[in-house]
């Protein structure tokens, strides 16, 4: 690892731990529990919508996974492409079963495995975007940290009751993913559905913060905690049609290289005496 590369490490891991003295600590709130669609409307599953809603998580996640080794068809050139994606697609499919698990009774010790595939997908996303914005080495080496320490802030909410580190997991890709997708070239094509796959997150988090309220103003026909596992599904959905159909941007690395090293050369040729 070079220097530049360790001192970034340090220093994230610096400012985490300045946070984690600086701030109060989080506790989960028994309220989180209380969903406003509660009912059981067929074959005996209690909270119905919440739990059958997270279906579509199993389809995506079985068949992403199935298409990132069965005859290579989303085109992973890079080794560290075909671990970050299969634990993208391997949390995914998690999903469906934590998450349905934990709707069907919820309380905090089921939440733990709603949780933990969330987890992996979200870290499993940050090193994919490292590897294609970044840098392959960076990013493949990172896949099995970041997923240890997802899951290690799971385990510290669990034994500590404290969300913070949760929350820091959470929404770090969303703050890294959009600034890496503004400031650094794209490796390949049909990057806007990265926006697309974040536009959507932001409408899952928007039914969850909302769910009695979009209850209510449905006539309770849905809730918005239904909608978010909803929403959320178009998230690896788009992220699957963004791997069947994109391609390598060798046209724009190739301005993005020619523009860095002319703007080098130039710097490089002038002198103060001109």
């Amino acid at each position: 690892m070079g220097r530049a590369k360790r001192y970034g490490w340090g220093a994230a891991i610096v400012i985490f731990i300045v946070l984690m003295i600086v701030t109060p600590s989080i506790p989960q709130s028994e309220d989180y529990h209380n969903f406003a669609d509660q009912r059981e409307l067929f074959f005996g599953i209690p909270n119905t919508l919440n739990v059958v809603s997270n279906f579509p998580f199993l389809i995506v996640g079985v068949i992403g996974l199935i298409l990132c080794h069965h005859g290579n068809y989303f085109k992973l050139s890079l080794e560290g492409e075909l671990w970050g994606w299969s634990c993208f697609f391997v949390g995914v499919t998690a999903v469906a079963f934590g998450s349905s698990y934990y709707h069907a009774m919820p309380n905090d010790a089921r939440l733990v495995w709603d949780r933990l595939p969330m987890t992996i997908a979200f870290t499993s996303i940050v090193a994919i975007f490292i590897i294609e914005r970044i840098d392959e080495t960076t990013g493949t080496t990172s896949i099995a940290p970041l997923i240890v320490a997802g899951v290690l802030s799971i385990l510290y909410w669990r034994f500590f009751d404290d969300l913070r580190p949760y929350a820091v997991v959470q929404f770090l890709p969303c703050i890294a993913i959009p600034l890496m997708a503004i400031l650094l070239p794209p490796m390949y094509s049909h990057s806007t559905y990265w926006l697309w796959a974040a536009a959507f997150y932001l409408l899952a988090k928007v039914g969850e913060a909302e769910d009695k309220p979009i209850y209510k103003v449905t006539h309770h026909v849905v809730s918005g905690h239904t909608l978010k596992h909803l929403s959320a599904a178009m998230v690896p959905i788009f992220l699957a049609l963004m791997l069947a159909k994109r391609s390598v941007e060798t046209e724009r690395k190739s301005i993005y290289k020619f523009e860095f090293f002319s703007t080098w050369y130039q710097g490089e040729s002038v002198s103060p005496g001109g």
